[in-house]
């Protein structure tokens, strides 16, 4: 866990420093758990809320005290102000770290709290409610001559003043309210039908006409600055984040440095957003996001005020505990580093695990319970940034994140290697995961090369996200491992802790001729023993698989002709079936013996379902709006209903014309 901060000798050396004695953390999952890893270094005691679904959840484990807040959804418990304030008289904390949700109405409360000694973990109220506002942290920037991007920003009177404003700008132009954030406060409109949409959407959401219009880039890098500021009128610029590998406008792949910034550009941007830090008296820990062009050109697009969820890679590279920087300041100390102490150490990669599945709209949300969990810690100069461990529920009130996995390198080949492996040695069961949708974006030749853009998961696979496809040497090797398996199982399946079930019949069998079938092609593949190892044929090619066989262990290194390969077998069943995640996707098999294949073909194959009548969510969730009634007659792609979960609203249309 300390792996991120080696770099920086200093960052260790003053945890022993007063700051504060109790700490409330009014969040959950992880970074919940992040926060209460420091205040243990810095010998702070830590409160903990929960909902009384999240009674058994890491970050209550981790807490010294933990109190309930209510019940699951968000607005009864975490957002939950009174119940929250009632837990800092309780528990006397003197501090708390807080939900960026509920900050600038929850500061005014905790300022009645003043003479308890009650202090906000964050920058003042009025730098949050300045930034919070989409234009009015817009106006802010171009007076503290920060670089902006040409458009609209004001109050929109109606649908039809919305598509005036889109013509006079031209299309595409994205949409942002002024009050939402990145996943549905924003929106790209091609046309005059779609900016009407829009309007009236982020009118009902947000209950705000006030919007902005801005030209939208066909081709733009989404690179963030950290800045870290303190009470005195100090303020550092901590380098960039590359975070342009997205899906609807939230990021999925992070990295520090980019391989896109030059260091002029670098320190430009960083001096800009260390200026409007400066400009709004900001102190604490901030996030200033800009869209950068092909030709270096940035423009400012927001500030975050809370500690970004991709802030371990910046920790990585400068050696700064950001959670330590945080309470420092907030207690008043000065910062202690300059802007010449800041370094670029190496290479930092961070992929978002979510309970999601990557081949529905590259990420829909799942939620079950962790029936296995084992992170990959074992593997070197990774970190992993949790709050939830093997029995946890993903569970439709919150986010669907299960961890931040972050590798380091000295550069950026070796932090994507180490990455690579991680994600293969990272056990997830039980509920959908987008584990292979991460592996392939990692290796993918463009990635590798740097060259991305905010476009790069539409423009990589225009058809959706199919999983990884085999080259023939890797079909190979698939097959061979597969066909190993099920020939070390047979014969683990003939002993009895480690002696044969009947020690007077000695099987001599040496040799099996299997049939394995994968996706549309059946393949004949011949097995031969060789000690510890096994000769495979396949397309009339030997490979040697090798293998320690511990059938019992979620993850099997095997090496094929020389090339290590580590693989999970997700399940099995006695008709041969077999599932296998192998260089990061699950790829189904049937394995069976040629006698067995031979006589299959009699076997009657259940008939498919006929779901074209019938309307079934892709996920759970809650039904928050219904647009027909029984005896309705709808058309094709008509709106029937709306489900609500995970913070994602997704629209159910109608597969066929017909009667409800």
């Amino acid at each position: 866990e300390n792996l991120c901060f080696i770099h920086l000798s200093r960052s260790f050396s003053l945890f022993s420093l007063q700051t504060f004695e109790k700490l409330l953390i009014a969040n959950r999952g992880e970074i919940a758990c992040r926060i209460i890893k420091t205040c243990k270094k810095m010998g702070i005691k830590t409160v903990a809320i929960h909902s009384d679904v999240d009674a058994n959840a890491v970050h209550v484990k981790m807490a010294d005290e933990a109190v309930c807040v209510g019940p699951a959804p968000t607005s009864k418990s975490y957002l939950n102000m009174d119940a929250i304030m009632e837990v800092i008289k309780k528990t006397r904390a003197q501090a708390v770290s807080l939900n960026e949700s509920i900050c600038c109405s929850f500061i005014s409360s905790l300022s009645l709290q003043a003479s308890e000694g009650v202090t906000f973990i964050g920058p003042d109220t009025h730098a949050i409610q300045a930034m919070g506002d989409k234009i009015e942290s817009k106006l802010l920037a171009k007076n503290a001559k920060v670089n902006t991007i040409p458009g609209f920003d004001g109050v929109v009177k109606d649908a039809d003043e919305a598509v005036r404003i889109a013509r006079e700008i031209g299309y595409p132009v994205m949409i942002k309210a002024s009050a939402g954030g990145g996943g549905k406060g924003m929106r790209i409109a091609w046309d005059d039908e779609e900016t009407r949409f829009f309007f009236f959407f982020f009118f009902f959401f947000f209950c705000d006409d006030r919007l902005l219009f801005f030209f939208f880039f066909f081709f733009f890098f989404h690179i963030e600055i950290q800045v870290l500021a303190d009470k005195h009128g100090n303020a550092l610029w901590l380098n960039e984040r590359e975070c342009s590998i997205q899906r609807r406008n939230q990021k999925v792949v992070e990295e520090a440095p980019s391989t896109f910034l030059d260091p002029e550009t670098r320190r430009a941007m960083g001096e800009q957003a260390v200026a409007l830090a400066k400009a709004v008296k900001y102190s604490s820990a901030g996030t200033v996001e800009f869209l950068v062009d092909s030709s270096k050109n940035f423009y400012f697009l927001e500030m975050n005020t809370r500690l970004q969820v991709e802030h371990p890679v910046t920790e990585c590279i400068t050696g700064l505990d950001l959670v330590q920087e945080m309470i420092r300041v907030a207690k008043g100390y000065p910062l202690r580093h300059k802007q010449a102490d800041i370094p670029i150490n190496g290479w930092a990669v961070e992929c978002r695990v979510y309970a999601e599945d990557p081949y529905k709209s590259f990420g829909l949300p799942s939620i079950g319970k962790l029936s296995q969990y084992q992170e990959p810690l074992h593997v070197p100069s990774v970190r992993v940034d949790s709050g939830i461990q093997q029995g946890s529920d993903i569970s439709i009130y919150y986010d669907p994140m299960i961890s931040k996995l972050i590798t380091y390198g000295s550069n950026r080949a070796e932090a994507l290697k180490r990455m690579e492996e991680a994600l293969d040695n990272y056990v997830i069961r039980g509920v959908a995961h987008n584990i292979s949708l991460l592996r392939e974006v990692i290796i993918h030749p463009r990635f590798v090369q740097g060259d991305i853009s905010t476009k790069f998961l539409p423009e990589v696979y225009p058809d959706g996200f199919k999983g990884h496809k085999l080259t023939d040497l890797e079909r190979r090797e698939l097959l061979a491992t597969a066909a190993s398996l099920y020939v070390a199982e047979q014969l683990r399946s003939q002993r009895f802790l480690g002696t044969p079930r009947i020690p007077i019949a000695k099987s001599k069998r040496s040799s099996w001729e299997l049939s394995v079938r994968l996706g549309d092609g059946i393949y004949p593949v011949a097995v031969s023993k060789d000690g510890t190892s096994f000769s495979v044929e396949v397309d009339g090619m030997k490979l040697n698989v090798t293998s320690e066989w511990n059938l019992a262990s979620p993850l099997l290194s095997v090496t094929i002709d020389g090339t290590q390969r580590t693989i999970q077998r997700l399940s099995r069943n006695a008709s041969g079936d077999t599932s296998i995640q192998f260089l990061g996707t699950v790829y189904k098999l049937q394995i069976l013996t040629n006698v067995a294949a031979e006589l299959s073909k009699y076997m009657p194959e259940k008939a498919a379902e006929d779901t074209s009548s019938i309307l079934r969510s892709p996920m759970p969730g809650a039904v928050v709006a219904v647009s027909v009634k029984p005896g309705d007659m709808v058309s094709e792609g008509q709106e029937i209903c709306v489900i609500e979960a995970m913070k994602m609203q997704n629209s159910m249309i109608a597969a066929k014309t017909g009667k409800v």
